[in-house]
């Protein structure tokens, strides 16, 4: 078994795959100034909950956009499961090239993700990651990461609002009834879901127009199916792309018997 996670800014996804299929999925919060055996618990424990036999996982791969997890993530790997694992970043093979003015400054997830949408979706392609930030990947048809745009996600926007103004509430993400709304609490919902929907068409439609071939839009990351469906331009929703992604990656550096 293969264990992959990729380290997010506010959360880290854990998945277990047997071949290519994903067997478990898990997500948890990303604190930096966890230890070592909290993290390695954490994960031991999930992998127990799913009755995981966790001494037969081979291999592990990481993507991670926050660097001092990796001071945590790297000796865990090694303490609790016997791995060093494979990190993604300048050196590793992802058959993608890149067409960024610095290739080392794009987020490794960035990347991730462009590799499996390319590989499961082919042609031109948009990608829109809803995580901290939600990002805007542009791929083209030979495979290859032209670049994007980043916006502030989801929930920085709506945190924003409830801490600059003052009686304003915390308020959960659902779709609202109306656009006019008749009370505070849908007010915001309204705007901050209707908003959304209308920040994502605006610039995958100005993508679109750049790019000026037919594009499929693919949309990943925890929020993307509480977007999608307010949205004109999202073609298909993929939760795991981002897994499935680091899955490739994998087996485009290790050889099918494993890392000696």
């Amino acid at each position: 078994m293969l264990l992959v996670i990729d380290v997010g800014n506010s959360n880290t996804v854990v998945g277990l795959y047997r071949g290519e299929t994903l067997l478990h999925d898990w997500r948890i919060r990303t604190v930096a100034n966890h230890t070592v055996d909290e993290y390695g618990i954490k994960i031991l424990n999930l992998c127990s909950v799913s009755n995981v036999d966790y001494g037969k996982i081979k291999d592990i791969i990481i993507s991670c956009v926050v660097p001092p997890m990796l001071n945590i993530l790297e000796p865990l790997c090694e303490k609790y499961f016997k791995k060093r694992p494979l990190i993604v970043g300048p050196g590793i093979k992802t058959g993608m090239p890149i067409f960024y003015d610095n290739p080392k400054e794009v987020g490794a997830d960035r990347i991730v993700n462009a590799v499996a949408a390319h590989e499961k979706y082919g042609g031109e392609l948009i990608v829109v990651d809803f995580g901290t930030a939600t990002t805007f990947d542009s791929v083209s048809a030979r495979g290859e990461y032209m670049g994007g745009c980043i916006a502030p996600g989801m929930a920085i926007a709506s945190e924003a609002l409830f801490v600059r103004a003052s009686k304003l509430p915390r308020v959960e993400f659902s779709r609202p009834r109306w656009i006019i709304a008749k009370d505070t609490v849908s007010s915001m919902q309204a705007g901050i879901v209707y908003g959304y929907a209308g920040l994502v068409d605006g610039i995958v439609e100005r993508m679109k127009n750049e790019i000026r071939k037919e594009v499929r839009v693919i949309a990943t990351g925890g929020l993307a199916r509480t977007i999608a469906p307010e949205t004109r331009t999202i073609d298909v929703v993929d939760e795991i792309l981002t897994l499935d992604g680091l899955r490739m990656i994998y087996e485009r550096n290790v050889p099918a018997g494993g890392r000696q």
